[in-house]
């Protein structure tokens, strides 16, 4: 198989490391260098050439190839076989109605994140456990990472990337969700079970949210429903998905009172909400605050379906999280993809 980015000869590892901190070619950590073997490796776990064009950001004018994808996956650190994940979370994050150029351009700061469903988490050994979103698993905290690296490296992330803050979820923000008598998500967004997922969704770092006294579903839930609703979110503001992770102690007493993912979700969209009067004395507008307002709501979210639910997280604490999304559902919607048919073995 050919390659066509440059080659570089450098001394030894620490000095490939030097050069590509030299050339802005990291995160900030150090890389991995991509020689032609570890490019191979990753190439021969997807059925595609090193040209096959797997994805763009039209409005930057960058293209990403199979090549261009292994080369920062392996920079990452990731083994061969995550990179089919690495490829289906590429191709989700370039479909047209996730719009990559808008949240990876915007001052909000939001990062990608990549939830994996079905058996190929076990596989490769991903976390659904304990510190899911902390990064101390390879797999997680590698594919996450090989996102990034391709965006800075190809897709234009150093010139386009106006972040006020960010947030460390830049880095790497990826998990599996654990498995639970509930509907999985890759199930509830239409693939069967046994298919392998993956699915992307620009949003905030992780709102996390503690209950250890409410034993009873409803409170659980009703906390959780005031986190969705803080004011200085665009789900405040516009019409936007969220993100919603339940960790194994409230799921335990969720389900154990016959909630369902599906019940969950319809309660969480009539209660996730703020009075058009909070709103105002919040400062989230700027008009006075008349009788009606009191009776007027605005929801965190318009839809069931613009939950996506998981579950994740330490077998011990009572904490869950939200995570806001980016702008308007218009704009960007969270996409999933079946790995097998992004890597061409359908």
């Amino acid at each position: 198989m050919s390659f066509h980015a440059e080659k570089i000869e450098l001394e030894d590892a620490l000095e490939a490391i030097e050069y590509y901190y030299n050339k802005g070619w990291t995160d900030g950590l150090p890389v991995v260098p991509p020689t032609e073997e570890k490019i191979l490796a990753m190439l021969k776990s997807v059925n595609m050439t090193s040209d096959t064009v797997v994805g763009s950001i039209p409005e930057r004018g960058r293209v990403f190839t199979a090549e261009i994808v292994a080369i920062n996956a392996v920079m990452a650190g990731c083994l061969p076989g995550y990179f089919p994940v690495v490829m289906a979370a590429v191709q989700a994050m370039t479909d047209p109605k996730f719009g990559l150029h808008g949240p990876t351009a915007s001052t909000h700061g939001a990062s990608i994140m990549i939830i994996v469903n079905g058996p190929i988490a076990s596989q490769i050994g991903m976390n659904s456990g304990g510190n899911a979103f902390g990064g101390s698993n390879r797999a997680n905290a590698t594919i996450g990472r090989a996102i990034r690296l391709l965006l800075i490296n190809a897709g234009g992330a150093p010139e386009f990337d106006r972040a006020t803050l960010g947030h460390p979820g830049k880095i790497s923000f990826c998990f599996a969700e654990k498995e639970t008598e509930w509907t999985p998500l890759h199930v509830q967004r239409g693939f069967q079970k046994h298919d392998s997922t993956v699915t992307v969704f620009a949003c905030e770092g992780p709102n996390q949210f503690q209950n250890h006294s409410a034993l009873h579903a409803e409170n659980i839930l009703r906390t959780l429903a005031d986190r969705m609703t803080a004011l200085g979110t665009f789900n405040m503001g516009s019409d936007t998905e969220m993100a919603v992770t339940i960790s194994p102690e409230h799921y335990r007493d969720l389900h154990g009172q016959g909630w369902t993912k599906e019940t969950i979700q319809e309660f969480l969209c009539k209660h996730a909400k703020r009075s058009v009067a909070d709103l105002k004395a919040g400062g989230l507008i700027e008009a006075p605050i008349e009788e009606a307002d009191h009776r007027m709501f605005k929801h965190a979210v318009s839809a069931p379906d613009q939950i996506l639910l998981t579950v994740a997280g330490g077998e011990a604490g009572r904490f869950s999280a939200c995570m806001p999304g980016w702008f308007s559902s218009k704009q960007c919607q969270a996409i999933t993809k079946s790995i097998s048919v992004a890597t061409g073995f359908t």
